[in-house]
This record gives C-alpha cells, structure tokens and sequence, in this order.
C-alpha cells in the first residue's frame, strides 16, 4: 500500500511539472542558489530576510530624526544624525565583545552582555529562521525549537521556481531538524551561548519482497556545520557582518580531547571519567545531554548538577522501542518523563567525574542510570 502511494505521488508531481513546464519555459528565470539552511515550519512566521542585519535596515528607515515644521533644533537633529550614523557603523563593524570560543572540538559564542538582554533576541532570532519554540524557559536560559525541514536541500530549479509553492507538498528531503539554545552566565555581564542540532531521517520499512510498508523516524548523527551555520547567523543578527561571523566560525577547531570513559562498578553501578577540568567537564557534559535525549530543566553549577528528564521516543516515532520500555513506567499511560541528576565532580585539576542520581539525589544504580551513562560517553567522546 505504502508502495502504491509513492508511486501515486512521483505520478502527480510529474504529472504537474509537465503542466507546467511551458509556463517555465515562456518565462524562464535564472538557477537560483539556495542558502545553506532554510526552513519552514507549519504555522511560523517567518522575520526580515537575515542576508541584511535588521539593525541596518531599521537605522536607515528610522523617521524619528526627520526634522518637521522646526519641531526639533539643528543641535538635535544633528545629535540624532549622529548616533544614526553611529547605529549604521557598528552595524557594518560589528559590536565590541562578541566572539567565538573554541576548546578542541567544541565552539560557542560569548557575548559581553548579560543574559535577560539577550534572551529575547535569541528569541526572536529563532522565529525570524522560521521555527517556532517548544521550549521557552528564560529562567534557565534554554529554548528549543521545533522539528522543522530545510527546505533548502531541494534542488530550486527554473520549473520549480515558476510553480512557486504549488508542490510544496509533493518534495520532501525526508529529514528533519531541532535546535537547542542554551544560555550560560560565566562571569557578571557575559554570557556564553551554545547551540546543538538534533536530527531525524525517514527509513523505510519493508516487507520480505522489498516494498516498502510503512515508514518510521528515527535518529542521525548530528551535524556540527548545521550548529556553525546558525552561530554565524546569531552573531550577524546581533550586529556583527556576515563576513566576520563567518571568518570567526570558520577558523579550525582543535584536536578531539579530552576522551571520556565509562567506568562500570557493578552490573548497573558505573560513572564516566573525563581527562578534563570541571570547568570543561561541566561545558561538554550540558552539550552531551543538549544533543541526546534528554532535556535540561534546570541547573546549578556551584553544586555541578543538571536537573534532567528524559524526552519520550514518540517525538521520534519509536512508540514502542527500547528506550519508551526503559526510561518509563509499563502501568503509566501517560508515558510520564522520569527525572533524574547528572552531577559532574571535580576529582583532580584535569580531572573529572560524571555519575547519576535520582531526583531525590540518589545513585541511580538501575538499568536506566547506566544507560543515561553510556549515551553520554558516547556524546562525550565524538
């Protein structure tokens, strides 16, 4: 059956695009190049186009420094044309205390701002891209958007380009995206800001001659360019010029170190050693949880806690997998999130070591700590 409607979809589009294609061919247009990324959520409103920083363009449109009917002095005019100018230099420039901060493997962006000011920006950054957010908790610095399509992988052609949006509904790159943003104040008046991609593919299921039967989402690896590309983005949206942001991301990362290894105790006791400092520990330990399954309601530093829940498989599809039957209760019908700790220790100056509690501080010497354990080394140690 699943055989027969694709083959009726593959149909149709065809179908249109030979009705279209004397369309096409009268008004032809150019190739377009797409962007890197482009996606389209249901229901999202989508911002200005970010290839022009929203800075420059509401300076430029700005009418509060229109001189009318003598309302304003020349010393005014000329103090607000000024900072006009002023607004449009640090646009095309960049804004001072911005950068990208590397540590081997990992980058994120530090900002010389604190974090309430910046929430909303990133907030509003996020929509503008065409996502709309499933998680909103400024209190913790954390959001997250939906799982939303780029639909910047289908190729744009001189057809597709004259039908519009006609066919939106018959291409499908069969991949899905979501991105986490977290907010972390490391010092009063600067706040460092990590951004981890999440991704989904459709896979076919098939029967034993071959046809496909039904299709299923599941996980794939995650993609650090897609994190770079968006970095890059947040940094023009917060003034700094597309060719800065990308010279920034662009430069190489270091070596993959620190290595992480788990270290089993028993048959469900174990926890995770890291060749690392608390400071990095902490860092590559919030990343880790960002990019599995797993959701960061809250957390402390001093005490080098995260404050996780697991995140129910259904969001993938898996309704009835492995991690649905061991992260939750048989008799629970509402597939109710279990919370647990993940609290990383210093033990030495470039040492550290990661365990699992329960909610109430616990070790969680169970089936499902072990396995929270073993995903996070593997995290740690891609």
């Amino acid at each position: 059956m699943m055989h027969l409607i694709q083959l009726l979809r593959q149909y149709l589009a065809t179908l249109c695009l030979l009705a279209f294609v004397a369309v096409g061919l009268v008004a032809c247009k150019s190739v377009t190049t797409s962007d890197t990324v482009d996606y389209k959520s249901a229901g999202a409103v989508r911002g200005p186009n970010l290839s022009y920083p929203p800075d420059l363009i509401t300076a430029q449109a700005d009418r509060r420094y229109i001189v009318q009917d003598g309302t304003a002095t020349m010393s005014e005019y000329n103090a607000a044309l000024k900072k006009s100018v002023q607004t449009r230099k640090n646009v095309m420039t960049g804004i001072p205390g911005m950068r990208i901060a590397r540590d081997g493997e990992r980058r994120w962006l530090v900002v010389e701002k604190p974090a309430p000011e910046l929430y909303p920006q990133i907030k509003d950054f996020w929509q503008e891209n065409g996502f709309l957010l499933v998680i909103d908790s400024p209190s913790t610095g954390i959001m997250e958007t939906d799982w939303a399509e780029n639909r910047a992988k289908i190729a744009q052609d001189f057809i597709r380009s004259a039908i519009g949006g006609a066919l939106d509904s018959l291409y499908d790159t069969g991949e899905r995206d979501k991105y986490k943003t977290r907010l972390e104040v490391s010092k009063p008046d600067e706040t460092e800001i990590y951004i981890t991609q999440r991704g989904a593919i459709e896979k076919c299921t098939t029967d034993s001659t071959g046809n496909c039967i039904s299709t299923i989402w599941t996980a794939r690896p995650n993609d650090p360019e897609l994190e770079a590309a968006f970095l890059a983005r947040l940094m023009e949206r917060l003034g700094m010029t597309q060719e800065q942001a990308k010279a920034q991301v662009a430069v190489p990362l270091g070596p993959k170190t620190p290595k992480a290894q788990l270290v089993q105790e028993g048959v469900n006791t174990a926890h995770i050693d890291i060749a690392a400092g608390f400071d990095r520990a902490w860092r590559d330990t919030g990343l880790a949880l960002d990019r599995s399954n797993f959701s960061v309601e809250d957390r402390n530093r001093s005490g080098g806690i995260y404050y996780v829940r697991y995140v129910n498989p259904k969001d993938l599809g898996d309704t009835k997998g492995f991690f649905s039957n061991l992260f939750s209760s048989k008799d629970d019908s509402s597939m109710k999130a279990k919370k647990y700790r993940v609290v990383v220790k210093s033990t030495g100056e470039n040492t550290s070591s990661i365990y699992v509690q329960d909610a109430d501080g616990n070790p969680e010497n169970t089936a499902a700590g072990f396995k929270l354990l073993t995903l996070l080394t593997e995290q740690l140690i891609r």
